[in-house]
């Protein structure tokens, strides 16, 4: 964010996060990508530092700061050290405000102290293997039994998805009423039934823990179900914003971070005698891509203003999501063309950059349901 928008409690926290990542994160991520996933330890830290417990209140262990600059922050700072894990945006921007908006008071009380300490991580399932973007396609159910529900169904390439403690689980309770039917569970580990499945071998983001989930007749007891049954569907076009504008957000922070690396990079690269970044090719592409990430910062960040004032509507997330991520896979091509070689080597951040990237198009809703918001806001 520009500093315009940051107070000095902001910048103090700043600071503490962007040391969190460069001594807790950034020297363990060759290890990470190597295991599929990060430690458990790192999570603790993080609870031990507030970066899980923004948003969650004081009588559940949290900091109780309404105020999204707080996460988008954690997102920068991490992007900042080229990492896509762990998975702390998933939990601040994702899980948490679904418990907080539909937990009940009990619910509460069992997960979000244990979110903020990150001795719990939480991961939320939407992805079926026949259902994407098109959420009202799900096919995974709940059906009402006696005491309990009977869920059964696959979840795909849920984002911690091996580590989850506990997923928010969207399913059709009565697929007869269409949208109607939907309704949101949390669903423990060890819940008889509920497996994890393997660590899905993605291009990229490769210490991030991706999972299949499966669900064969587990029985959820009704005071597992959040909020109320019915309005699954409603909960989960609410939170989309947000979400969305969290993948544009971690965006800009890998773009920053990659820009600033590839400058730097080619004021001490020479080839025929001068710097390459004084060669007019060169010179003409940087300067291109300092004032695209400047025309994304100033769209972000008034995105950010409006997440925090709750004007941010869906389309214009959409367009944030869109518009970002498109320009991160674009902006760091070229970055690793401008390293040559190099660029190619996965010793150099501007590698791992490329490949982490270009996911951010598809998750979240792929850019052309993005594009199908703001086109369907326009009237057509």
């Amino acid at each position: 964010m520009q500093d315009y928008m940051l107070t000095e409690d902001h910048v103090m926290f700043r600071d503490a996060v962007r040391d969190f990542m460069e001594k807790e994160v950034e020297p363990h991520y060759e290890e990470w990508e190597k295991a599929g996933e990060v430690s458990r330890e790192v999570w603790r830290k993080a609870g031990e530092m507030g970066i899980l417990s923004i948003y969650i209140p004081e009588e559940y262990g949290g900091m109780g700061l309404d105020d999204y600059r707080y996460n988008a922050i954690i997102s920068e700072e991490l992007a900042r050290v080229n990492g896509t894990a762990p998975g702390f945006a998933i939990q601040n921007d994702i899980v948490t405000p679904y418990l907080l908006a539909y937990c009940n008071e009990e619910q509460k009380k069992k997960y979000l102290p244990k979110l903020a300490t990150g001795e719990w991580i939480g991961a939320l399932g939407m992805s079926e293997p026949a259902a994407g973007s098109d959420l009202k396609g799900l096919k995974t159910t709940a059906i009402k039994k006696d005491d309990h529900y009977l869920l059964n169904g696959s979840k795909t390439f849920i984002s911690n998805g091996i580590m989850c403690d506990f997923v928010v689980l969207a399913v059709k309770t009565q697929p007869e009423l269409g949208s109607k039917g939907f309704a949101i569970f949390i669903v423990d580990r060890g819940m008889e039934g509920f497996t994890n499945g393997k660590n899905l071998d993605k291009i990229g983001m490769k210490g991030q823990d991706t999972a299949e989930l499966f669900f064969d007749n587990v029985k959820v007891p009704f005071e597992n179900l959040l909020g109320e049954d019915g309005k699954g569907f409603y909960y989960l076009m609410h939170n989309l914003p947000q979400e969305r504008l969290s993948i544009a957000v971690t965006g800009m922070g890998a773009m920053e971070a990659t820009l600033e690396q590839t400058i730097q990079y080619c004021k001490d690269r020479t080839a025929f005698g001068k710097q390459i970044g004084s060669f007019q090719n060169s010179r003409f592409l940087l300067a291109e891509m300092q004032t695209e990430l400047t025309i994304a910062r100033t769209f972000v960040d008034r995105c950010i203003e409006e997440l925090n004032a709750k004007t941010l509507t869906a389309e214009k997330a959409a367009m944030a999501k869109y518009w970002v991520s498109d320009l991160q896979c674009k902006l760091i091509d070229n970055c690793l063309q401008l390293h040559g070689g190099y660029g190619y080597m996965n010793e150099y951040k501007v590698a791992r950059a490329w490949r982490d990237a270009r996911v951010q198009k598809i998750y979240g809703g792929t850019n052309e349901i993005m594009k199908e918001i703001i086109g369907r806001s326009m009237g057509f």
